[in-house]
């Protein structure tokens, strides 16, 4: 469905998309995760045809973006960052003048599939309201109601729950869920929990580079270059960092501060299992020990790692 190869993107001395390359298969949710100036947008924009791009190449429903660019945006749906809408338009009236814009001539059939997109994203209770009266929630689903209005194959949505509550976000996430029963959906995101539940799959952007790609739940266990091990104990906190950081095979220590106890988070090479140390150390100092737990990298773990400064983004391993 879409196939990019060393797409390369500049501004001035900035690389901002530096080579990148992957491939999505219709029916997918992809997620594109990375910090703010990871290069998500410019990715996405690229993919839309709104930028041209300096090097590389991609296609999308089988269409060449460099010679093609006009019948891509023809036939993809976009919900583009911020969600630019007109102020002083109702919102079915906003509806049916895209309509018309994505080539939905004929009357009868324009009316349906407003009504279907109206259904579908929930905005009956809003259909003649002026869209600057919209709440934020409501001017997202109407930026997707205009995405689908023309039944596109793909969808490129960047940022589709910014600003949103939690209610609002769920409704985003069910739809989007919906949709990827008929389309191939790719969204932007810096929010981990966004991805954790929507997407089939995520590639991780920083520095414009792809620095991993896989499912959340493998992506999670794509580091495990280190056991990671939490323990908690009763006693003087000072006292037991000190003692636990010298202890054999640790190699690195970092409290943890979710819990009243004295925990912390123990990184040892892999196959090195601390637990029967751990508990030795305790019973010789007499501090209690209350938890003593493995720990499996999160996502946000990964994340951290892969894009935190001074990482050297190397591009992602090959998966089975």
């Amino acid at each position: 469905m879409i196939s990019v190869t060393n797409l390369t993107k500049r501004f001035g001395d900035t690389l901002a998309v530096d080579n990148v390359s992957f491939e999505i298969e219709k029916g997918q949710v992809v997620g594109f995760l990375g910090p703010n100036g990871a290069g998500k947008t410019t990715t996405m924009r690229l993919l839309t045809g709104y930028l041209p791009p300096d090097d590389g190449a991609a296609r999308v429903m089988g269409i060449n973006l460099l010679s093609q660019s006009i019948e891509i945006r023809r036939r993809l749906g976009y919900l583009p960052e911020n969600n630019p809408l007109p102020e002083d338009v109702e919102v079915i009236d906003y509806l049916h003048f895209v309509g018309r814009l994505r080539g939905l001539h004929d009357r009868d059939d324009r009316h349906e599939r407003v009504r279907r997109v109206m259904k579908s994203c929930s905005l009956g209770v809003v259909a003649g309201k002026k869209l600057g009266e919209l709440s934020k929630g409501f001017r997202q689903r109407v930026g997707l109601a205009q995405a689908i209005i023309h039944d596109p194959d793909v969808l490129i949505l960047d940022e589709p729950t910014s600003g949103l509550d939690p209610n609002q976000v769920r409704d985003v996430r069910d739809l989007i869920q919906n949709l990827k029963k008929e389309k191939t959906v790719i969204l932007s995101t810096h929010i981990l929990s966004e991805v954790q539940h929507t997407c089939d799959r995520v590639l991780i952007i920083s520095q414009g580079r792809i620095v991993a790609d896989g499912s959340p739940k493998s992506l999670a266990g794509s580091l495990q270059d280190m056991n990671r091990l939490y323990v908690a104990f009763r006693g003087p906190k000072d006292q037991i960092h000190e003692a636990l950081a010298k202890l054999d095979g640790v190699k690195n220590l970092s409290a943890d501060t979710t819990t009243d106890a004295e925990g912390f988070v123990l990184e040892s090479e892999a196959g090195r299992d601390l637990r029967e140390d751990v508990f030795r150390f305790a019973a010789s100092r007499d501090w209690p020990l209350l938890a003593m737990q493995q720990k499996r990298l999160s996502l946000e773990d990964v994340f951290r790692a892969l894009t935190q400064p001074g990482h050297e983004a190397e591009g992602p391993e090959d998966e089975d």
